[in-house]
C-alpha cells in the first residue's frame, strides 16, 4: 500500500498491488460528494510541493498515515484527535470511498485522503512538516525474493525521517514477526532515529484495532509496535 524510490528519476520498485474493487452506491456517492473537498491524486513524477496549510485550511501538527486501507482506524484516531491533521494515502479505491464516507458521516474536517504512490506524496511534502507518520500493517512481502518491495527499507526510512519534525514519531505495526525483527533492523540502523522504548513497544491505547490486527490475533500471530523518534 506504499512505494519505493529514491529521490531520483529511477523507476521506482512498488510496494503494493494496484487494486480496483468494486464500489458500494455508498462510497460512489462519498467520492461524488466529498473527494472534491478532501481528496487528492498522488501522480508519479509530480514534485509539485504540497501546501499542507493551503490543503488543510489551518496550520496545525499533522500525521500521515500510510495504507489506511478501509480508513475505520484513521477516521477512529482523527474524531479522537481533532488538534492534529492527518493525511492518509491509499491505492485502494473502496478504501479511499470508506473513509470518505466515514469523514462525511462523522463531519471529520481534519482529513485528507490522497490517492496514489505514498512514497511519491513524501516527496512533495516539506522537509519537517509531520508530527508523525504512521505505517499500520504494511503488506509484509513474504516471499525472500520480494522484500525489495517492503516499505521499510533504508532509503524510505530515511525519507521519512527528513519529513519528521525533530522529536515527531515513525510509528509501525506488524503481524509479521520477521518482517518486524527486519523493520528493528532498518530502523535502529537509522542514524536520525532513536528507539523510544528500547524494542518493541507496548500497545498503545490510541492505535485502534484494525482488521488485519484481529485477522492476524486470529491466526494466532503476535502484534508487533515499533515507535521510533526523529533526534
Amino acid at each position: 500500500m506504499d512505494g519505493l524510490m529514491s529521490e531520483t528519476t529511477e523507476r521506482p520498485i512498488r510496494t503494493f498491488h494496484p487494486r480496483r474493487g468494486r464500489m458500494s452506491s455508498r462510497h460512489a456517492d462519498a467520492m461524488a460528494d466529498v473527494w472534491p473537498r478532501y481528496g487528492l491524486t498522488v501522480l508519479d513524477g509530480d514534485r509539485t510541493p504540497l501546501d499542507l496549510v493551503e490543503l488543510f485550511g489551518r496550520d496545525a501538527p499533522r500525521v500521515l498515515e500510510i495504507g489506511f486501507g478501509m480508513g475505520d482506524t484513521t477516521a477512529a484516531m482523527a474524531a479522537a484527535d481533532p488538534g492534529r491533521d492527518y493525511l492518509a494515502v491509499e491505492v485502494h479505491t473502496p478504501g479511499i470511498g470508506n473513509l470518505l464516507s466515514l469523514i462525511g458521516e462523522r463531519d471529520l474536517t481534519n482529513v485528507r485522503v490522497a490517492h496514489g504512490d505514498a512514497m511519491e506524496l513524501v516527496r512533495k511534502l516539506p522537509a519537517s512538516s509531520l508530527d508523525a507518520v504512521h505505517a499500520f500493517f504494511p503488506d509484509p512481502w513474504p516471499k525472500a525474493r520480494h522484500h525489495k518491495r517492503r516499505l521499510i527499507q533504508p532509503a524510505n526510512v530515511a525519507l521519512l525521517r527528513d519529513r519528521l519534525r525533530p522529536g515527531g514519531t515513525l510509528h509501525c505495526a506488524t503481524d509479521w514477526a520477521h518482517y518486524a525483527q527486519a523493520m528493528a533492523e532498518t530502523l535502529d540502523a537509522d542514524p536520525g532515529l532513536t528507539n523510544a522504548h528500547g524494542g518493541f513497544a507496548p500497545r498503545p491505547a490510541h492505535r485502534p484495532e484494525t482488521k488485519f490486527e484481529r485477522r492476524g490475533v486470529g491466526s494466532g500471530r503476535e502484534i508487533f509496535d515499533l515507535i521510533y523518534r526523529r533526534t
